[in-house]
């Protein structure tokens, strides 16, 4: 029973740690008013160095002048990357919240 807790932590504290290190947040004047959110996915190659779209945030804002930006690696970008990191794709999801 002790072996079964213990891998059960070690999987939480790997996620928590792997997903909480891969976020950026960059507030635009004074942040988020409404609540309105919009996503989008960006996607790389060659384990990041390559983009394959552009995600164009000022588009996605579109003539809100407070908003905010947040690009991270999420769950779902993770559960994506584990097959498809064998031919070398990525992403990692923008929001943007007006």
């Amino acid at each position: 029973m002790t072996k079964k807790v213990s891998v059960i932590l070690a999987v939480v504290l790997i996620a928590f740690f792997v997903f909480s290190c891969a976020a950026h947040i960059h507030t635009v004047g004074n942040g988020p008013q409404k609540n309105e959110i919009q996503q989008a996915r960006q996607w790389y190659i060659l384990w990041g160095l390559v983009k394959l779209n552009e995600v164009d945030t000022k588009a996605i804002a579109g003539d809100a002048t407070d908003y905010e930006i947040k690009t991270e690696i999420s769950p779902i970008d993770f559960l994506i990357g584990i097959p498809v990191s064998l031919i070398t794709v990525q992403s990692r999801t923008v929001t943007v919240t007006k």
